[in-house]
């Protein structure tokens, strides 16, 4: 059933012993400048959470992970991650733009890349210790990039740089991985790599918000947000999936 009015609160968890909320939000609206693109969402969204938000491009997806990361302000309503602010817990929290910027004029390998994801843990003046070498090291070994750590940034392919910006973030050891499109790129066993890279996370009890377009992505969420710069549905994938809500969404009928 779809949303009507662009409102819904949802708390998955109905155990005795729910983990920790890690991103809350009532009557929040998002976008840019005055322009809202989503207007009233209101969620609670615990440690070990998959949340997928699924829409077309324009649909507001990016916009509101960039809000929840601290990239862009809320234009109304309340929202936390972590307890404080959106952007306030930034070794907390770890954030995969849908088109991450690095320099191609500057002579960075791909291991080069990862490391900077320590950066908030080290700050300015502390120097890496091995600690952090291993962190990098794992990192880029769950991804694949591990095969090219020592090729310039600039010559990989578009999916070897995708493997790259997902390491980095891997290499944060955040609670929250804010993630748009991180499978842009990938090749099918690429895909499955980050799935089982997100189950992995969740084990450990890191939040993961992923924005997507693809259904296939929603198969192991929590829930799923569907967006058309309104909220058509939200709910567990069964739920949000529905014939209607994805024929609303999108314009056709998934597959069965």
């Amino acid at each position: 059933m779809a949303i009507e009015n662009c409102r819904i609160s949802t708390s998955i968890r109905t155990d005795m012993t729910a983990p920790e909320t890690t991103i809350e939000a009532t009557h929040l609206n998002v976008g840019h400048g005055l322009h809202s693109v989503v207007s009233d969402i209101s969620m609670k969204v615990h440690a070990g959470d998959l949340i997928v938000l699924i829409g077309t491009n324009g649909s507001g997806k990016s916009t509101l992970i960039k809000t929840l990361a601290g990239m862009i302000a809320p234009l109304h309503g309340d929202v936390t991650v972590l307890g404080t602010r959106p952007g306030g817990s930034p070794r907390r929290v770890a954030y995969l733009p849908q088109h991450p910027v690095s320099s191609h004029t500057l002579p960075l390998r791909a291991r080069d890349i990862v490391a900077m994801g320590r950066f908030a843990h080290l700050g300015l003046f502390r120097r890496a210790k091995r600690i952090d070498s291993e962190i990098v090291n794992d990192a880029m070994h769950r991804t694949g990039a591990n095969e090219f750590a020592d090729q310039p940034l600039r010559e990989l392919s578009g999916g070897q740089q995708q493997r790259t910006h997902l390491a980095q973030v891997l290499s944060r050891q955040a609670e929250v991985l804010l993630l748009d499109e991180p499978t842009a790129g990938l090749d099918l066993n690429g895909k499955r790599a980050v799935a089982e890279i997100i189950a992995a996370e969740r084990g450990r009890g890191v939040t993961v918000v992923l924005a997507t377009h693809d259904l296939h992505d929603a198969a192991s969420a929590t829930a799923v947000m569907l967006l058309a710069q309104r909220v058509v549905a939200f709910g567990p994938p069964a739920q949000a999936l529905s014939d209607a809500n994805v024929r609303e969404c999108f314009g056709f009928t998934q597959p069965h």
